[in-house]
């Protein structure tokens, strides 16, 4: 399966969710995601454009593997999540137990990107599109909008993103992870 994404910085747009509740977006719940992301112990994933991440919401816990970008309009990457099966009475116990896995097998962790996620869903273009409003430590808010789809579908859901994010008057998307946002503001001279 591949990640369709477009993501756009908010620190501007306070009109946005108006706009979003307009369209009938269906939000639910807010959540913190911590995402721990690991390096590779022979490839460089800055290199290769990958990430290997651990994220707990919760008790719940995933592991995600996302490969390299193979679109420049919108960020398309294969991803393969797996739900990971608790190992303790807590998700952070989960998250200890598959960090000294990993850990075991050369992976090291790099980051931990800490974020308070809104999440949505709206109808568009005949698909449902993820909608996310993130507010990420020490970073600032972002609107996320994602469609999963087959290797076949990935430009009509390329094209549905783009048109929603058009019609909710957001332009110049951001390409760069969190991750990459928060190691680049990390390595800025201060």
């Amino acid at each position: 399966m591949y990640e369709v994404e477009l993501k756009f910085d908010l620190k501007e747009d306070e009109r946005f969710i108006e706009r979003l509740e307009d369209m009938t977006v269906r939000f639910r719940d807010s959540m913190e995601q911590i995402d721990r992301y690991f390096s590779h112990p022979i490839r460089n994933f800055a290199q290769t454009d990958e990430a290997l991440r651990l994220r707990q919401v919760g008790d719940e816990v995933k592991v995600t593997w996302k490969g390299p970008r193979v679109d420049t309009s919108a960020k398309v990457r294969q991803e393969i999540e797996l739900g990971v099966m608790p190992q303790g009475p807590t998700g952070q116990t989960t998250v200890l137990a598959w960090t000294e896995l990993l850990e075991s097998l050369g992976f090291h962790q790099v980051f931990e990107v800490v974020k308070t996620r809104i999440p949505g869903r709206v109808h568009w273009h005949g698909s449902d599109v993820e909608v996310a409003i993130d507010t990420v430590a020490d970073l600032g808010r972002f609107a996320e909008f994602e469609i999963i789809a087959g290797e076949g579908e990935v430009p009509l859901a390329r094209d549905c993103v783009e048109s929603l994010a058009r019609e909710l008057g957001l332009e110049n998307p951001e390409s760069a992870s969190y991750l990459e946002l928060l190691l680049r503001k990390q390595e800025a001279p201060r």
